[in-house]
């Protein structure tokens, strides 16, 4: 039976929803879930049991690389990974899939039976909100993104769970704003006056002048 596919059918939906990581990082993503896709068939309910000596093989990435992209993978709710006594199992989000075919005319894709030692079916979590219409509109772009988070309110941002990191460092960036708004400035040159004093008080010869003048009774310690 001839079991090559007629076309890879991951979607643009999740392309896009890639943009929430930028750069090198989503190209590699992107490598090791055609890597999970390649043993991961709609007859199996899009399941695969994988090593990541197997994916390295395919990506030629190394596996600390694969193992941060698979993370991630799983933190963006694409692949969900169970652990298994030898390996992983991978299952890709049905979401971001195309009904694919086949090239046997009289094989029919069936949708496979829940298996019960499986945890709920992957559902789709993109959470449109300002958060995430930010991070997609100024993708690769980080300081416009902080930028633009950080004028949201702390709660809407401690509260999203898609992009933790982000919404981290753009609390702390509105945190600082915050103070920079608050703080007391003082006058430049009082300040100048002040470090001038603190430079007279420590000269060596003022020292001596100023014990001098207390000694002999000359007020406010200065010489006539």
């Amino acid at each position: 039976m001839n079991t090559s596919r007629g076309f890879l059918h991951i979607t643009y939906k999740l392309y896009h929803h890639l943009d929430l990581i930028d750069g090198e990082r989503k190209s590699h993503c992107l490598n090791v879930l055609l890597s999970v896709m390649k043993y991961a068939w709609k007859k199996n309910g899009y399941k695969a049991d994988l090593r990541h000596e197997t994916i390295h093989k395919d990506t030629g990435l190394c596996r600390t690389t694969i193992k941060s992209c698979l993370e991630t993978l799983n933190k963006l709710n694409i692949v969900k990974s169970i652990r298994g006594r030898s390996g992983k199992t991978y299952i890709v989000n049905e979401v971001f899939l195309k009904a694919e075919k086949t090239y046997e005319p009289t094989q029919i894709a069936v949708k496979p039976t829940q298996d019960s030692r499986i945890t709920t079916t992957l559902e789709e979590t993109i959470y449109i909100n300002n958060i995430g219409k930010i991070v997609k509109s100024f993708a690769g772009d980080r300081e416009k993104i902080l930028n633009e988070l950080s004028k949201l309110p702390i709660e809407d941002l401690k509260e999203d769970k898609t992009n933790i990191y982000l919404c981290k460092l753009a609390i702390e960036r509105k945190q600082d704003n915050e103070r920079e708004k608050s703080a007391t400035y003082v006058n430049a040159d009082k300040i100048l006056l002040a470090l001038s004093k603190i430079k007279k008080e420590t000269n060596h010869r003022y020292k001596e002048k100023k014990a001098y003048n207390i000694r002999n009774g000359i007020k406010p310690w200065e010489s006539k």
